[in-house]
């Protein structure tokens, strides 16, 4: 990109959500404690699925594990910044750093995509060939898999940023959101888009969509193969709380990116559901519906709990000595 292409807009100023200063104070403080329940959220699942023997060795619960880790991923994209904007009247992003929040932005959100597909096929197998599971999903496959999404959110990610850092621009430089994402980017750029716009429109709107429409197969599969009504009511109960992450993180992107790129006023409320909402519900959509997690949790903690009165006991005594 030559640099007098490039003159205005060595940074952009993001939109943010108001211009107030007592209104932003208190997005700071709503924002912030929906990040700090995110981290908390995702890091304590993690951590009870590496600490519970049972949970490490089940796939359903290492694919659980690798999901908290991408939820605080995603939610760290976009996050930070914006809380460090509230606080900030100008709210610039140099372009580089713009660029880099745009492809993590996409590495980590269809990595996540890919992983839930992943985690609707461990689903599948597990309610529909129940005998096979354990061999069907090893932990080498499971590891495959997970590093198959990863791979597959970097090259989506990779053609969205070479699409996005070919445009120049020269004119406005003012997003129209909170975060650098490929629709506002691409509205600042001072030549036809037309093509690059059904390029990327193809190309977020058909993961998202296409991943979506894969997952409801599957879960319209496993009803239609359990005959029993007790045996529909378990499976809807096992599969609940994915369905549940689905909703809120397939929907929003859909609504977003399988559409020409044009604005309407809910889409950075829409656009919050997916970056910041979803990220912290995770954690509690599964563990209010998943007894096994909620055991391993309260074991986590009454073995934490043991671990700190043997440690003071230790002190007091020498201490004494």
């Amino acid at each position: 990109m030559d640099k007098n292409q490039t003159g205005v807009t060595k940074a952009f100023v993001l939109a943010g959500f108001s211009e107030t200063p007592a209104i932003e104070a208190g997005l700071f403080a709503l924002f912030l404690i929906f990040y700090v329940s995110t981290w908390l959220g995702n890091v304590l699942i993690m951590a009870t699925v590496a600490s519970d023997n049972h949970l490490n060795s089940s796939p359903m619960y290492f694919l659980l594990g690798n999901l908290s880790f991408l939820d605080l991923c995603y939610s760290t994209v976009t996050t930070p910044k914006l809380l460090a904007d509230f606080l900030d009247d100008q709210k610039l992003i140099p372009y580089d750093q713009c660029i880099t929040q745009l492809f993590f932005l996409h590495f980590v959100g269809a990595a996540e995509m890919f992983l839930l597909t992943v985690m609707a096929y461990d689903r599948y197998v597990a309610i529909c060939r129940p005998l096979h599971y354990t061999t069907v999903m090893s932990r080498g496959l499971c590891c495959v898999l997970v590093t198959a999404s990863w791979m597959g959110g970097f090259v989506h990610s990779i053609v969205q940023t070479i699409l996005t850092i070919r445009l120049p621009f020269c004119g406005p430089n003012r997003v129209d959101n909170f975060f650098c994402d490929v629709p506002p980017i691409i509205k600042l750029a001072c030549e036809d888009t037309f093509v690059i716009e059904l390029l990327m429109v193809s190309n977020s709107g058909l993961i998202s969509t296409s991943s979506f429409v894969v997952l409801l197969s599957s879960y319209t599969t496993i009803l239609v193969k359990i005959r029993s009504k007790e045996g529909r009511r378990k499976a809807l109960s096992t599969c609940g709380s994915h369905l549940m992450v689905v909703t809120l993180f397939f929907g929003p992107c859909i609504f977003i990116y399988a559409r020409p790129f044009s604005t309407f006023s809910v889409d950075k409320m829409v656009s919050v559901l997916y970056n910041v909402i979803t990220p912290m519900l995770n954690p509690l959509i599964y563990t209010l519906r998943n007894k096994e997690v909620k055991s391993a949790m309260q074991k986590l903690w009454g073995r934490s709990r043991r671990t700190r009165t043997n440690f003071l006991k230790a002190e007091n005594l020498r201490l004494k000595h």
